[in-house]
């Protein structure tokens, strides 16, 4: 039998050993590595004229792999960040095969020390109180798709959940009663409990009278009883957003994402005087730092440390002069 070439079985092992077995990396992880390699081999093939099953270890040298990321920038209009994303995926293969093939430590090493690409950072955008209650009067109570539409965006807003964890929940995913809250699975397969509002509970409440659609058990499923998908509940959110745009002109200038909707959730917290170390566990960030974000995005907070500020007088003073001969000889350095 003829036996694979090295790069493909390296390829293989690192998927279904590494990243499945070893690691049981979450399925949106499979996908973006997937992407990740998918781009990289038809980049080569297109470059070295080898199709990915002939590819060797020693194709994919440093210089090769920094034109493709260059390629990813140039003709494929990559952002930095999607490009530092394609990197870590990169990476994450040298590393195993550094261990799977120790006599090429040389040119692994190579791959691994291609750095990062720095970029700016933008504030967060959200959406203020009247845009949010604009948007939730959109849809239609009457009907069963209205009803779930407004549940559905209630809960992002309120619980500020990533769109995968919102099209991820279950019908008992919601505990109501005392102490009522939505369970879920995030980032790292992290579950974490958030807490409900009223208003969310009584909304919820009413959702989970109305019969499932042939038995679906997601908590806001289709027509058809399936999922909804990320590009669903984009589609749900663009539709509303245009709609509530007539009567609230602001937000015909902002592009609202379902990661905007958990911004707004972030923003409503941190208004009502809610700590950064909350917020983060609220939104399930592993770090504290992720967070404060948004008190960069935040300049009503900015303006009232601002008026706590004694004003300037104007008035010259003399310079300070040090009485001590060190201290004048080090400041006329």
């Amino acid at each position: 039998m003829k036996t694979k070439p090295a790069l493909p079985s390296l390829i293989e092992r690192f998927f279904t050993e590494r990243l499945m077995r070893q690691r049981s990396v979450s399925p949106h992880t499979i996908a973006s590595y997937r992407d990740t390699f998918r781009l990289l081999f038809a980049f080569a093939q297109e470059q070295l004229g080898k199709s990915p099953s002939n590819l060797d270890l020693h194709d994919l040298d440093a210089p090769f792999i920094g034109k493709f990321l260059d390629h990813l920038e140039k003709k494929r209009s990559a952002s930095v960040r999607t490009r530092n994303l394609r990197l870590t995926a990169i990476r994450s293969f040298f590393n195993f095969t550094a261990f799977e093939e120790p006599a090429h430590s040389a040119h692994i090493q190579r791959v691994l020390a291609i750095p990062t690409k720095r970029h700016s950072k933008e504030q967060v955008h959200f959406l203020t109180r009247p845009e949010i209650e604009a948007l939730l009067a959109v849809p239609d109570r009457s009907t069963w798709i209205g009803r779930r539409d407004h549940a559905l965006l209630l809960l992002g807003i309120q619980a500020g959940l990533r769109v995968s964890e919102l099209v991820g929940l279950d019908r008992d995913a919601v505990i109501l009663g005392r102490g009522a809250h939505v369970r879920c699975f995030g980032k790292g397969r992290k579950e974490r409990c958030t807490p409900l509002t009223t208003t969310a509970i009584a909304v919820l409440k009413e959702w989970l009278r109305e019969p499932s659609r042939r038995g679906a058990q997601a908590l806001f499923p289709s027509i058809h009883g399936g999922r909804l998908s990320a590009d669903a509940v984009q589609y749900l959110i663009g539709k509303c957003v245009a709609i509530a745009s007539e009567q609230l002109p602001s937000l015909k200038q902002k592009r609202v994402s379902p990661h905007i909707l958990r911004h707004s959730a972030a923003m409503e917290l941190l208004e009502a005087g809610v700590d950064c170390a909350v917020i983060a566990l609220w939104l399930g960030h592993e770090s504290v730092e992720t967070t404060q974000v948004y008190l960069h995005a935040h300049l009503a907070l900015k303006e009232a440390a601002l008026a706590k500020l004694k004003p300037y007088s104007g008035e010259m003073t003399d310079r300070f002069r040090p009485d001590d001969q060190l201290l004048a000889f080090l400041n006329a350095l």
